[in-house]
């Protein structure tokens, strides 16, 4: 697993944009933390990576939305509302082998129904007396993390493996 520290909002976006140069088509993010650490923030970095001009809003009521006209679609899910045999009836798997990206917040809920490979990204404070967070970011397969290779070399300092 690897760990990034972002001090603020705009840097956030600024690692997921560059997170999304190493994307393609089928892949399936997932974003755990808690509320207000910079869930959808990351996605507005992925969207404007990926070359998607629409405003992103959270999907925490409409729970998918669908973001069109960038290098690839972007599939943003929020399912903290439901549960796994409410996930069952989204037909998730159509999103996942699909032309796009997903990125789902609250992924953890669903476990059943997640892919087999996918990238995992905690977002956790650094400490209670700033707005930096530790992102732990980490492909669950080595084509994943071959991939993503670049994009660590850009950002990691020190190699960690919690």
């Amino acid at each position: 697993m690897k760990k990034i520290t972002v001090k603020n909002e705009k840097e956030t976006k600024e690692i997921a944009y560059h997170l999304s140069l190493y994307l393609k088509a089928g892949d399936v993010i997932l974003l755990e933390g808690d509320l207000g650490m910079g869930k959808t923030t990351f996605t507005k970095g992925l969207a404007s990576g990926l070359g998607i001009t629409r405003i992103i809003k959270s999907p925490t009521y409409t729970i998918i939305r669908e973001y069109l006209g960038g290098r690839l679609p972007l599939y943003h899910m929020d399912v903290y509302r439901i549960d796994e045999e409410g996930a069952e009836e989204l037909g998730l798997e159509e999103y996942f082998d699909g032309d796009g990206v997903s990125v789902i917040e609250w992924a953890s809920l669903i476990e059943s129904e997640l892919p087999e490979k996918y990238i995992s990204i905690r977002f956790e404070k650094f400490n209670m007396d700033t707005n930096m967070r530790v992102l732990s970011i980490e492909g669950n397969t080595e084509e994943l993390e071959d991939r993503l290779s670049g994009f660590y070399q850009q950002f990691i300092k020190e190699e960690s493996n919690d």
